[in-house]
């Protein structure tokens, strides 16, 4: 295995028509003869990530092994545009791939249209948050931001009859090419529920906690490219998922609603970027979005710290940087 991963990618224009037209048939499953934009958008873009995490494997390994200082970055909301461009020019790939592409009949600007925004944000606030984790990469700094995979965004607009039209952004429609959905990594948070304190007066009293609802939060990552570097760093996003997915005792009682409600009880936690919080209900779900990603967060960067330090935390505010 060592062997076979020490060398990487080559970036002649034989080597990246072959990457894409690999990713056609083998991780599209479409043939020469469905081959329109959008599929070469998408393959073209899994030929770029494929390298991004070339270098995003060495920098974290890099890290790693060097036990450095790590900064993070925890925000609701990460504008981040889109990656294609972004990541081409920051790895000095676009003429490359342009001149690859245009000789199997596409141009590179019309692919990138093709992409989605990703809904991660609608404000200066996610705009400032994307720029943040752009400049920490150029800059070589160990950095990683935190947040939340949203299903939708609030809106987008159109334009229907001359007049602007709110519809629901469902920016995940056709995919993300883009993210790394990690199963292995996956961290239960608590709600509700109560702290009962346990000991004899002899034994140091311990905290339990009791009836609370528990929900999975599980990791996506996006490789964050610094322009003119090999230094890539990364941004980690939460989705809410039940720790049981089906009752099979409500189905057979035919309970159907039932059978699915904790499913559903714990995704809508990540369904939505900002709900309406003029309810007690809004303000409530908006209040869980920011401890469920929170309390995520923090288990992952106690867990990579004690990879190094073990249960040690002398140390813990000199590597780290919130």
């Amino acid at each position: 295995m060592w062997n076979l991963m020490q060398s990487y990618m080559r970036t002649d224009k034989e080597a990246i028509q072959r990457q894409i037209v690999n990713h056609v048939e083998y991780t599209l499953a479409r043939t020469r003869f469905d081959f329109d934009d959008f599929g070469a958008y998408q393959a073209a873009a899994y030929a770029v990530r494929d390298r991004l995490l070339e270098s995003w494997n060495d920098t974290q390994q890099y890290h790693t092994n060097n036990d450095v200082k790590r900064v993070y970055y925890f925000s609701l909301e990460f504008l981040m545009g889109r990656s294609f461009q972004n990541s081409l020019v920051n790895q000095d790939l676009e003429s490359k791939f342009k001149e690859a592409l245009l000789e199997i009949g596409y141009n590179l600007e019309d692919l990138y249209e093709q992409e989605n925004d990703a809904a991660l944000g609608n404000g200066g606030l996610g705009r400032l948050a994307a720029c943040f984790l752009d400049s920490l990469a150029t800059l070589e700094i160990p950095a990683w931001g935190y947040g939340i995979r949203y299903d939708y965004g609030i809106f987008k607009q159109i334009l229907v009859d001359g007049y602007q039209k709110e519809i629901p952004d469902f920016w995940l429609n056709h995919g993300n090419p883009w993210e790394i959905e990690r199963q292995d990594v996956t961290y239960e948070v608590r709600f509700y529920g109560e702290s009962e304190k346990r000991g004899d007066g002899i034994v140091e009293k311990a905290h339990k906690w009791h009836h609370c609802k528990r929900v999975l939060a599980m990791a996506y990552d996006t490789p964050i490219p610094g322009f003119n570097t090999y230094n890539t760093n990364n941004l980690r996003l939460w989705r809410s998922r039940p720790q049981k997915d089906f009752n099979f005792d409500a189905f057979n009682s035919s309970d159907y609603t039932g059978a699915i409600e904790e499913r559903k009880d714990a995704e809508y936690i990540t369904s939505v970027l900002y709900p309406n919080d003029s309810t007690d209900a809004g303000k409530e779900l908006r209040l869980k979005q920011q401890y469920f990603f929170c309390s995520a967060s923090l288990y992952d960067i106690l867990r990579r710290y004690k990879k190094n330090h073990g249960n040690d935390f002398s140390q813990f505010s000199a590597k780290n940087v919130i």
